[in-house]
């Protein structure tokens, strides 16, 4: 992971992500307490949608201030290099 100056604080996102974490554990126990496939499931969904909410928002910040400040600094380099970024990171979704 590379270290940024001036990085956007994300500390906003700590409960959500121990939300996430506890409906995970969750999640375990009805595995090992072998619940019923679909409830299974729609934790797993519930939890993907968790996530995929958290992405959003440090996505937000990443574009309101890391991607921003780099075309401010009117650096084309520094503009490619976090549009290159971006992509890469999006692309790992597909």
């Amino acid at each position: 992971m590379k270290k940024k100056a001036q990085h956007p604080q994300h500390v906003d996102v700590l409960p959500r992500l121990r939300r996430i974490a506890g409906q995970v554990q969750g999640i375990e126990r009805m595995v090992t307490h072998q619940a019923y496939c679909i409830d299974i499931m729609t934790q797993i969904q519930a939890v993907r949608g968790a996530l995929r909410a958290v992405e959003l928002r440090i996505l937000e910040k990443h574009l309101a201030h890391c991607v921003t400040a780099a075309f401010k600094a009117k650096s084309t380099t520094a503009a490619d290099c976090k549009m290159t970024e971006l992509l890469r990171v999006m692309k790992k979704q597909f």
